[in-house]
């Protein structure tokens, strides 16, 4: 029987739990649900539209779509999870750094300024383009991208704090700065953080369907939701449009649901602040 306190968590924050739910789905799907058939072995059925045999269609080499579409999130959802993973471990000391007193962080942002005058996505396509489609690759990428965005938002977010009375109290008492940052600091930016993190997996997402629709990053036959939309693109004219729908409406399927735990992990920050 659900508890008072899990009915009330499902009431007040429902995007969060859906989003949630939606993503461990996906992620149990790719990697334990029963596939109907091989993604990565084609077969004689070519651009064969929806039906019970084959629920997705085929695409133009034979591969079954519904297979490809289940197993590209067992692919994308890690790299996207692996590269914010790395984007929060670079990103947030740096930005806690240069949130520090003096000249050392007005210039660490400076040269901030200066690297994402670049765009962004660019630098990222031509990091992998010159180092080899391999996946470390796409996570490298994918942490170019982010960690600015975390660097700006822990300065944003720990600038002020710089002035409070806990922080003076911490001194006084001779705390050193790397305590100061990581001790005290720190875990009152953590919630911010996690909303953060939710909105950079899903901008993840979009990179990574960015690059493989531009044949960058998992190499063929190996799926992705990218690679599976660029390969049926040309199809589209001709009516093909299974090809491209499924993974698109994955790619917006798991965008919306990182989108939802991000607003809802928001509203719980706010409720918790409140309190």
């Amino acid at each position: 029987m659900p508890t008072t306190h899990s009915i009330a968590l499902f009431g007040r924050h429902r995007g969060l739990v859906f989003g949630g739910a939606a993503i461990v789905v996906m992620l149990l799907a790719a990697f334990f649900a029963p596939l109907p058939y091989d993604p990565v072995r084609p077969s004689a059925d070519i651009l064969n539209p929806p039906s019970l045999e084959h629920p997705f269609g085929t695409d133009r080499s034979g591969f079954d779509v519904m297979s490809r579409t289940i197993v590209s999130a067992g692919r994308d959802l890690p790299l996207a999870l692996a590269g914010t993973l790395v984007s929060v471990l670079i990103g947030v000391p740096l930005g806690l750094v240069a949130s520090g007193k003096g000249k050392s962080g007005e210039r660490t942002m400076r040269a901030l300024d200066a690297f994402q005058a670049f765009p962004l996505l660019v630098l990222a396509i031509a990091v992998v383009t010159l180092t080899g489609n391999r996946l470390e690759n796409v996570i490298l990428a994918i942490a170019i991208i982010n960690v600015p965005r975390f660097m700006r938002l822990v300065r944003s977010e720990v600038l002020p704090m710089r002035e409070s009375r806990f922080v003076e109290a911490a001194l006084a008492i001779g705390a050193s700065p790397i305590r100061m940052m990581f001790r005290h600091l720190l875990p009152n930016v953590t919630s911010i953080i996690l909303v953060q993190c939710s909105l950079s997996v899903a901008n993840a997402i979009v990179v990574i369907a960015s690059l493989s629709f531009l044949g960058i990053g998992v190499s063929p036959p190996e799926a992705t939701w990218g690679a599976m939309i660029q390969s049926g693109a040309p199809n589209m004219s001709t009516g093909q449009w299974w090809v491209v729908a499924f993974p698109g409406v994955a790619v917006f399927l798991a965008v919306a649901c990182l989108n939802m735990i991000a607003d809802g992990l928001s509203d719980v920050t706010r409720v918790v602040t409140r309190a």
